[in-house]
């Protein structure tokens, strides 16, 4: 999820402390709840007392086994009783789970649903609309299966996707993860060679991409890139191409199949080949911030148990739910949007931009549609406050009953305009997580009340601790987010890192066999977290995890750019500044600023294109030739520079002086300013 809650650069540890909740949990409501059911159900089996949230989560992460084996229970994951061996090799990296079950991801989805019931509603930008129910998407996903079947593909082989959020889109995943092939996506947004600097790595067997995608009152034809794409996948035998835009296929490398005819009707029912619980089911990748972007595996138990846990749990979502959430394929939102069909919800999926033609459009839809549980971005909140849009009265959102928020700080402003919307009906739940775990670390229960400015607790399950550099816990004050134990939706690798050695530097470099998340964070006296931003140097758009060396790539490849270096920063108000900063032979002009955002969006997307492009005289490094984006984002965020580097590990301290002088002065005066966008 990667998103964060808190009050941005400069906040105050648990800055909401002191203050009255914005949402209180109704009891009665609460006592019909999963949660209550599923603390009912553990107190009686356990012969526990547990009469709250933190009573509950205390005990999933001092008896681990024990709580994770009666999730399984609860859920009735798989038919028979939960497998006697739950955990073995219980220190990190390394933990296993599960070893001796078998499930698949896909198998769960289809058990028990009803055929005529809607399942998928795809809407595109111009208005375009598609509609699935689950015998449709069953019998699609059994014809892709067996199509790639016939493509040769089988358990473990990659299936690539470049496509943006549609139906094609979860149904070829289905249909992947159906026979264990792994599957993995790019938003057709990514030139190809971002893309393919993510896929190549996995060596995919099938490419199946879009023609293009809908932003901003127009499509965008990207068979061209789509060609070039494959041409930079040389493992790829057979692209599968999809007219999300109606267009016909452009010249590809290798043979090329119409998507509609590969989702045909299978002959026979869907087959999903069982497997064990620690197989490959997806591959999501890290920023690229240092490098190539490292793929991340995660396994179908380990998604499937988590997700049950953290939907029904955490959001008390039904087969009755409608979910919606603000997404492109590029974002592990994604993913927990498609592991909604493992309870039975039904989707709206949105190719478009989140404010076209007006701020409210993503509003619109949920009311149309009518979604129970709505998710967005913080900054998407701040923007319809400032537009002066009231939802609540616009459109009819009373099946509205939970608003998520990740991707970025959600500000205390945001909650107040959420319940003076709503009147307290609606609770505006934060959550933090990301990539890595595809899940949430921190988030919100249904018997949990919000306070402004917080995320409610640590999810169940989730060994959270907040760490000083020396290991030791802190409370009250700002320490680096750690998990202390093993939970079964950690990778359960990189790929083409046999030795595991990337894998142990990535989370296990910093405190020996604590996973070392990246954010620094406050936990409260009360038990709420709060995230006041990355640690590292990931850049984090609306949820969106971008690397800094994509940038750099193109930036520096512009004439005239002789250097240069980006950052993130999270604002008090709940926005998120990316300047980037150039070192120019000749100064910086309009030209040069117009040619640097015209590449990035050519060569990288449009989302790498930075809110500001500042002009320095030279770019801050260390001596042994690294750039200073960590200690440079520290100091934005409110840190003394003497306490976020050392001045004798700098190679022109005065140039880390004026860099950090310029942007000050550049962020002072934004009020009013368009981004170079």
């Amino acid at each position: 999820m990667s998103g964060t809650a808190g009050n941005g650069r400069g906040a105050t540890p648990g800055s909401g402390q002191g203050t009255e909740p914005v949402w209180r949990p109704d009891p009665a409501a609460v006592a019909e709840t999963a949660i209550a059911a599923f603390m009912r159900d553990v107190a009686a089996r356990r012969g526990l007392e547990l009469n709250s949230y933190q009573d509950l989560w205390q005990w999933s992460v001092d008896r681990a086994e024990d709580f994770w084996s009666d999730v399984w229970t609860f859920f009735s994951v798989a038919p028979g009783p939960a497998p006697a061996t739950v955990l073995t090799h219980p220190d990190m990296p390394g933990a296993t789970w599960f070893p001796d079950a078998e499930l698949n991801f896909v198998d769960r989805v289809f058990t028990g649903r009803t055929p005529d019931a809607m399942v998928l509603t795809a809407v595109t930008e111009d208005g375009g609309v598609q509609n699935l129910t689950w015998r449709d998407l069953e019998r699609q996903v059994a014809g892709a299966a067996e199509l790639l079947r016939d493509l040769g593909v089988g358990p473990g082989d990659r299936v690539a996707g470049y496509l943006p959020n549609c139906a094609a889109a979860v149904v070829a995943f289905l249909a992947a993860a159906s026979i264990g092939a792994v599957w993995s996506c790019c938003g057709p947004d990514y030139a190809a060679g971002a893309a393919a600097s993510r896929l190549a790595q996995l060596e995919p067997a099938v490419l199946v991409c879009a023609d293009g995608y809908h932003f901003g009152g127009r499509t965008h034809d990207r068979r061209a890139e789509a060609a070039r794409l494959a041409e930079l996948l040389p493992s790829v035998g057979t692209v599968l191409h999809v007219r999300h835009l109606g267009l016909d296929a452009p010249e590809f490398p290798v043979p090329v199949l119409d998507w509609d005819a590969a989702r045909d009707p299978a002959p026979g029912p869907l087959r999903a080949e069982p497997l064990p619980f620690g197989h490959p089911l997806w591959i999501l990748y890290s920023s690229g911030t240092t490098g190539v972007p490292k793929a991340i595996v995660h396994g179908h138990g380990g998604v499937v148990l988590d997700g049950l846990k953290t939907l029904v749990l955490g959001l008390d979502m039904t087969d009755r739910d409608r979910l919606f959430w603000y997404t492109t394929t590029n974002w592990m939102m994604w993913n927990f949007c498609v592991e909604a069909l493992l309870v039975g919800a039904s989707l709206v999926l949105y190719d478009g931009n989140p404010a076209h033609p007006r701020v409210d459009r993503l509003w619109e839809l949920a009311g149309r549609h009518r979604v129970t549980v709505f998710g967005t971005s913080p900054a998407y909140l701040t923007a319809s406050e400032k537009a002066g849009h009231r939802p609540a009265d616009a459109h009819d959102l009373a099946a509205l009953r939970a608003i998520g928020a990740t991707g970025s700080p959600v500000s205390v402003a945001a909650y107040e305009w959420v319940r003076e919307q709503f009147g307290g009906r609606v609770p505006l739940a934060s959550v933090s997580g990301g990539t890595d775990v595809v899940t949430a670390l921190a988030g919100w229960a249904p018997n949990l009340p919000i306070w402004p400015g917080e995320i409610s607790a640590a999810a169940l399950g989730v060994a959270l601790d907040a760490y000083d550099p020396a290991g030791r816990p802190v409370r009250g004050g700002v320490g680096e987010l750690v998990v202390t134990a093993p939970m079964p939706t950690m990778p359960l690798y990189f790929w083409n890192d046999p030795d595991g050695a990337k894998y142990r530097d990535a989370y296990f470099g910093v405190y020996d066999g604590i996973w070392r998340h990246g954010d620094w964070i406050t936990i409260t006296e009360r038990g709420s977290v709060v995230i006041h931003g990355r640690a590292d140097a990931t850049l984090n758009r609306q949820g969106v995890r971008l690397g800094s060396a994509d940038i750099y790539d193109v930036v520096e490849k512009v004439p005239r750019v002789l250097d240069s270096l980006v950052v993130g920063v999270e604002r008090p108000d709940g926005t998120y500044w990316m300047p980037l900063f150039v070192v120019v032979d000749g100064g910086l002009d309009d030209d040069l600023r117009a040619e640097v955002v015209e590449r990035l969006r050519r060569d990288a997307s449009p989302r790498h294109v930075p809110d500001e492009i500042l002009a320095v005289d030279a770019i801050p490094r260390t001596r042994t030739g690294k750039k200073l984006e960590v200690p440079v984002k520290r100091i934005l965020l409110g840190a003394e520079p003497d306490a976020a580097v050392s001045r004798d590990a700098v190679d022109d301290p005065e140039a880390l002086d004026r860099l950090v002088a310029v942007a000050r002065a550049t962020e002072r005066g934004l009020t009013g300013r368009r981004p170079a966008n």
